[in-house]
């Protein structure tokens, strides 16, 4: 069993090309059958998806990891070769390590940050729902968020952490003289959405609205905030009204176009809009960001607004780093002894348990067969345990008469060691 991750981050590729890479919640199942029934022999596997990175972590033989890169790439719509120049691919102790990171907060574009743990076990739990979540990666994850929770509570790694929402309501006030005087529109009504109305409310503005596909769910984050409702078929119309827009939402096709930014302008008579746009792929097109009025920002460009503050926690990396390698040390003890090419005796365990439950189960069943007969307890119990002392000793002393006079020695002693054992 070989474990490995496969996958693209805002370290390795740009925005546009994670967006092609970028899978909703409901589509992680899915995605997920069609991925191992792609291949012969199914692997254990997880998709991790958010805005900064796309991975899949797997666990089965190390011949399947070609063939995932072309399905991912197939997936995407890019080829293999422009997927491989921006994709790492790592391996046993590497993948671990690179597991624990994530989960740690340690390799997010917000170091420290604590949503990437709950966007992972999210992950973990469609993977599971799906039936892809196998015995190994089960515990590469559970160890991963026992590491992250010892990270979070024994040092200051999100200490001082800036966050993505954070970050716009700080360069919103950069634009805007003050924010109690501008109209802010959220397009969406995820949890992204939800901080960054959260960080905007904290500053009072003029109002604020929520548009949503579905207007319940907008209705139920809008009735937190005291702010108003409108369907996403809306915004053309309505864009001119608000001063800052802030989207993040999971469609596929851009949600605000050039046009409409265009006439939203043109009845605002050009007075500036502030535009963050959080999702991957982009709910604002990139043609916006040309204007000369608008102020538009995509979760790349927030990258240099929440570093400040990142030397200040540099001393908890270290720390953080130091539990890390020991969570890797762990797992990886615990997958050798999975493996009988490393001396490995947990598939020889489990063969023993089964072959001694197989031989309880025809003693059992025979000694059912003679009470039906009538025969006496006291002598089925009397059968049932010579068969089984018997069943479990043929082995043994076959060996104790096999072999040469050395091999002979050897097996007896170790026979010794393990049956004539003096209690303490």
């Amino acid at each position: 069993m070989s474990v490995w991750a496969l996958g693209i981050n805002h370290h390795t590729a740009p925005l546009d090309l994670r967006g092609r890479f970028a899978f909703a919640l409901d589509q992680i199942q899915p995605t997920l059958h069609g991925y191992r029934s792609s291949l012969a022999r199914q692997p254990e596997a997880t998709l991790l998806s958010t805005c900064n990175r796309t991975e899949l972590y797997a666990a089965g033989e190390q011949s399947a990891v070609e063939p995932t890169l072309e399905w991912l790439a197939q997936t995407g719509g890019v080829s293999t070769h422009v997927l491989k120049d921006h994709a790492y691919i790592l391996r046993e102790g590497e993948a671990a390590r690179h597991a624990f990171r994530v989960a740690s907060g340690l390799d997010s574009m917000v170091l420290g940050e604590a949503q990437i743990l709950g966007q992972m076990k999210d992950a973990v739990r469609a993977a599971d729902e799906a039936g892809a979540l196998g015995t190994t990666l089960h515990q590469l994850f559970q160890r991963s968020f026992a590491v992250a929770k010892q990270v979070r509570t024994s040092t200051e790694i999100g200490a001082h952490s800036i966050s993505m929402t954070a970050a716009a309501v700080r360069l919103a006030s950069q634009l805007f003289e003050d924010l109690k005087d501008i109209k802010v529109l959220f397009v969406g009504a995820g949890e992204m959405i939800e901080l960054a109305a959260t960080h905007f409310a904290a500053k009072t503005p003029k109002s604020m609205a929520i548009a949503n596909r579905t207007l319940e769910r907008g209705e139920t984050l809008a009735s937190r905030f005291g702010a108003q409702v409108m369907r996403l078929a809306d915004i053309p119309e309505r864009l001119h009204e608000f001063d800052a827009v802030v989207s993040c939402t999971a469609s596929t096709l851009p949600i605000i176009g050039l046009g409409a930014v265009e006439r939203a302008l043109k009845k605002r008579k050009h007075r500036p809009m502030f535009m963050v746009d959080l999702a991957v792929p982009r709910d604002i097109e990139i043609e916006v960001k040309g204007l000369s009025d608008v102020y538009l920002y995509t979760v790349d460009d927030l990258a240099s607004v929440v570093q400040t503050g990142k030397e200040n926690r540099q001393a908890a990396v270290a720390q953080a780093e130091a539990i890390i390698d020991a969570g890797v040390l762990s797992f990886m003890h615990w997958l050798d002894q999975r493996d009988p090419a490393k001396g490995g005796v947990v598939p020889l365990i489990q063969q023993i348990n089964a072959q001694a439950d197989a031989w309880r189960a025809a003693e059992l069943a025979r000694a059912k067969k003679l009470l039906a007969k009538g025969e006496p307890v006291e002598n089925v119990l009397e059968a049932l345990s010579k068969g089984l002392t018997q069943k479990m000793l043929h082995g043994t002393l076959a060996e104790l008469h096999a072999g040469d006079a050395e091999t002979r020695a050897a097996t007896a002693q170790t026979v010794s060691r393990l049956f004539l054992r003096e209690k303490s």
